[in-house]
């Protein structure tokens, strides 16, 4: 809640009222492999954790940086989702590459859950991800 508020001495200011955050968890995406949540949502903004290539109905990681991708995404949209949220409300994405030779085939899936007013992004090289995975995608979402 924002509010402009006079001061006596003809000042204005702004209040801004913080909510408090919101830790957002849904077994449909993979459990936290550290002490940090899958999300935290506060202000009407969502933070998504970095989301590996994990099957959280079998533990496994998918062959190849086309499915490893696939997977990363529907976790995000699985998170997403639990929170009320929808891939139309992203505004960032930070996409962690273990080889930036696989970004063509990364960002080919990735377009396909981003397809007009596209998130803001940014695409590393890293030298090593969480259980030799091929890529990690953070996300950031606002409603």
């Amino acid at each position: 809640m924002r509010k402009i508020v006079s001061l006596p001495n003809g000042f204005l200011t702004l209040k801004i009222k913080f909510m408090a955050k919101r830790i957002i968890h849904t077994d449909n995406a993979p459990k936290a492999i550290g002490p940090y949540s899958q999300a935290i949502e506060a202000n009407g903004m969502l933070f998504i954790s970095g989301q590996i290539p994990v099957n959280p109905a079998t533990g496994t990681v998918a062959e190849g940086i086309e499915a490893q991708t696939e997977q990363v995404m529907k976790n995000i949209e699985a998170i997403l989702t639990e929170a009320g949220y929808s891939f139309k409300d992203v505004i960032k994405s930070t996409c962690l590459l273990s080889d930036i030779a696989n970004f063509k085939a990364m960002n080919d899936v990735y377009a396909k859950y981003y397809k007009e007013d596209c998130p803001a992004r940014a695409a590393f090289a890293v030298r090593d991800l969480p259980l030799g995975v091929l890529v990690e995608i953070e996300t950031i979402a606002v409603k």
